[in-house]
């Protein structure tokens, strides 16, 4: 397989018990096939300790905004996307197998973020309760004004005069 960011060969290392495609010697991005990515991104996972320094030529340009073709499926550009919903590390993943390429250094950054499987859970119930919060109240006002406009519109309806006929 290519680099899909300076287009060198891939060459395959194992990390526990996956086997994952890195630009050793390139720009030292790693190619994580389906489901791999979860087995080595939390800081709990040992198995993604080997893959968070991979050798790399510092003197190769990366174009970090360009878009990336999948190097496993043949002519199909990956979707940019951030990893967490911090929106600190953005990943590049393929929509037709799955797999997903990390430049150099990204793993380190994901697998930084929470020490815990806890803290994770809980800076995303924060996120959602920022985002959501509000305007689920808001909704909640609204509902409580319209059913006021239901109770009124009631009294217009024939079946509120002719009860039980």
């Amino acid at each position: 397989m290519k680099c899909p960011a300076c287009g060198r060969t891939l060459q395959q290392i194992k990390a526990g018990n996956i086997t994952v495609d890195v630009c050793k010697g390139g720009c030292g991005g790693i190619w994580f096939d389906q489901f791999e990515l979860e087995k080595v991104g939390g800081p709990h996972e040992a198995e993604g300790e080997s893959l968070l320094d991979i050798q790399r030529d510092e003197s190769i340009l990366v174009d970090y905004a360009g878009r990336r073709m999948c190097p496993k499926c043949d002519g199909i550009v990956m979707m940019r996307h951030f990893f967490s919903v911090e929106k600190q590390v953005q990943v590049d993943e393929c929509p037709s197998c799955a797999g997903c390429w990390l430049d150099y250094g990204k793993l380190g950054k994901i697998r930084s973020r929470f020490a815990s499987e806890q803290e994770r859970e809980k800076a995303t119930d924060e996120y959602f309760s920022e985002v959501f919060d509000k305007r689920l109240t808001e909704m909640a006002a609204e509902s409580k004004g319209i059913s006021k406009i239901a109770r009124v519109f009631r009294f217009f309806s024939l079946s509120y005069y002719l009860r039980g006929k």
